[in-house]
């Protein structure tokens, strides 16, 4: 998940609260990282981190309940990789391999984004990838995403300090 509009730590904390609330068992979260934004870069730095976490809802009720967490929070799509109260995206489902329309997993993009690899690499180095069979690590290493991530906390429960958005 990932913010870069407003209280960026408070969205992050706010969206792992209202997930726990909407029947989502979370496990852990990695570290906050301040990521530079990839794709349309006339925007605020983001704060990203990645949630490990086990559901009883099927992977469309899943994506219902993280749309609706985005819309509660302010989330409004006005342009295409564009600023964001809060962005949820669904990486991983288990070993599952999703094409449903709406959703696809593995998360078509995950490997060419550095902004995700790092936290998940934090949470899951060997995990392996369903499609591509590489560890996170792995795919880490071979991204060709070179954009900045800069972990800003060690532990999911260490305060943040917002420093001012990087131009």
């Amino acid at each position: 998940m990932g913010s870069n509009l407003g209280d960026r730590a408070g969205h992050l904390e706010r969206a792992v609260a209202e997930l726990r609330l909407g029947g989502v068992g979370v496990k852990r979260v990695s570290s906050i990282h301040e990521t530079e934004p990839v794709g349309f870069r006339a925007q605020p730095w983001f704060l990203n981190t990645v949630v490990e976490a086990e559901t009883a809802l099927f992977p469309i009720q899943l994506l219902d309940r993280i749309q609706a967490i985005e819309i509660r929070m302010g989330r409004r799509r006005l342009l295409h990789q564009g600023p964001r109260t809060i962005d949820i995206d669904i990486l991983l489902y288990g070993n599952f391999r999703i094409q449903a329309g709406r959703l696809i997993v593995p998360h078509p993009r995950m490997a060419e984004r550095r902004f995700v690899l790092e936290p998940l690499a934090e949470l899951a180095p060997e995990l392996r990838h369903p499609v591509s069979h590489l560890t996170i690590r792995e795919l880490l290493a071979t991204t060709p995403d070179r954009s900045t991530v800069r972990r800003l906390s060690k532990s999911p429960n260490q305060q943040i300090t917002e420093s001012p958005n990087r131009p």
